[in-house]
């Protein structure tokens, strides 16, 4: 192309604006559309946790390389968008037998945790409860704090020349091209037949209103990550779209967030609903759809905030016709066939 290309981008979560701002970088035209509201990026932890995704989640331990690239993408996005990145580091607490299970998932790994005692896992952690005596800390798992991180980087794209509009997205109209960074499929299978290929996953979460700070806190089907208040997260109920609030799902939540921090008992407490997507294979699909002029940037499942820099790098490579890089076919939308 001899001008800017035009690009609409669909979707503000953090998928959709870490690639408006990317393409913004590379000299692109870019607007982002969206219709408003919450979405399943600022309702989440900001977690960037390669290591503890890995050792917990089956799903996720074949791509820790994958991970941990993502992962060290994160500073110079963080410097770039003017977002604080907190590295203070991931504890697991629990009783003996599971702390021996998380061990052992490390070890697997070849990642080397430090085993700490409770008084030291309290001064990297305020709050946690007195019974627990042990812990294992890892330095590899970061955050961010996701309502100021997606403010930040909305920032960041409008001084960049990204435009915003509130508005539906159902074709690719007169732009160049086309990248669709929503959460679930949205009604745009149409457009890229290869979103079929996705499937929701609701999640609760459950904040409580209390100053926070420190490392996350990752207990047995819970974890409790600081930023604007505690969270407590998450639930994962695969083949639900809606967003209701359940307390069935959502109170199990605080009284496990509750048990790390009882401390917190009593203080105002948020809970809330979003609606993840997630591909067969646990791997978004960032690339080139058999539709011409549409790139996809969907289906992190419950990775979005740590895969971010990498799929926007990639979605932007593809804009500009530079390599996509090492993970361009693990991550082919065209992978699961027609």
């Amino acid at each position: 192309m001899s001008k800017a290309p035009r690009v609409t981008v669909v979707g503000a979560g953090v998928l959709g604006l870490t690639t408006a701002l990317a393409l913004a970088d590379c000299g692109c035209d870019v607007t982002v559309c969206d219709p408003g509201g919450p979405n399943a990026s600022s309702i989440a932890a900001g977690m960037i946790a390669p290591a503890f995704e890995a050792v917990l989640d089956e799903s996720a331990r074949p791509h820790l390389d994958l991970l941990m690239l993502a992962r060290d993408l994160w500073p110079g996005l963080a410097q770039r968008a003017g977002i604080v990145l907190d590295r203070s580091g991931a504890l697991a607490v629990g009783d003996e037998t599971w702390l021996e299970t998380v061990a052992a998932g490390f070890a697997a790994l070849q990642i080397r945790p430090m085993s700490i005692g409770g008084d030291a896992a309290r001064g990297l952690a305020p709050g946690l409860s007195e019974a627990f005596d042990e812990a294992l800390l890892s330095r590899e798992d970061w955050r961010v704090d996701a309502p100021t991180a997606l403010s930040a980087l909305t920032s960041a794209a409008t001084a960049a020349g990204v435009t915003f509009q509130r508005r539906i997205v159902r074709e690719r109209g007169d732009a160049d091209v086309l990248v669709i960074a929503t959460g679930a499929k949205e009604g745009l299978e149409a457009v890229a037949p290869e979103l079929s290929h996705l499937s929701p996953i609701k999640g609760h979460i459950v904040r409580v209103a209390a100053q926070s700070a420190g490392a996350t806190v990752r207990g047995e089907g819970v974890y409790a990550a600081p930023g604007s208040g505690l969270a407590f997260g998450a639930t994962m109920e695969a083949g639900r779209s809606d967003v209701g609030i359940e307390d069935d799902k959502a109170m199990p939540l605080l009284a496990a967030g509750l048990r790390l921090f009882p401390g917190l008992r009593g203080a105002p407490v948020q809970m809330a609903a979003g609606v993840r997507a997630t591909t067969p294979d646990g791997l978004p699909m960032v690339g080139a759809s058999a539709a011409p002029g549409v790139l996809l940037a969907v289906g992190a499942r419950r990775n979005g905030w740590l895969v971010a820099p990498l799929v926007a790098t990639m979605v932007a490579a593809c804009v500009t016709g530079r390599d996509a890089g090492p993970y361009a076919a693990a991550l082919d939308p065209a992978r699961f066939g027609a």
